[in-house]
């Protein structure tokens, strides 16, 4: 299990971080460094069973809240080009803050259910 924990911890730690590189055309790309760079610091800490599972689910519950926030009033897909570029970017976000929410729920049940 723990071979299984770190393989995924680092795999998404990378995935992470080519997310926030992929933001530096981005009006606001200090703010998705921190987010995906917290999120990978995160997937760091669980990939080498320094994570635990109160610290693990707070994060799920942050992520989540950020999707909610995020959320556009019309979800139009991902596709640049049909429809509101505005509501495109949005949808895009917060798929991105949910994928990473539950990501730290699959955490929090490995840590939970580890022993």
């Amino acid at each position: 299990m723990k071979k299984l924990q770190r393989i995924v911890g680092v795999v998404f730690a990378l995935l992470c971080i080519w997310a926030a590189y992929l933001q530096y055309n981005d009006p606001d790309a200090f703010t998705w460094y921190l987010i995906y760079g917290l999120a990978a610091i995160g997937s760091l800490f669980f990939a080498y069973g320094r994570l635990n599972f109160s610290v693990s689910l707070i994060f799920c519950l942050i992520y989540l809240v950020a999707t909610a926030f995020l959320w556009p009033e019309k979800f139009e897909g991902f596709t640049i080009g049909e429809g509101d570029i505005v509501n495109i970017e949005k949808g895009r976000e917060a798929c991105g803050m949910l994928i990473v929410a539950i990501v730290f729920l699959v955490y929090s049940l490995m840590l939970r259910y580890e022993k």
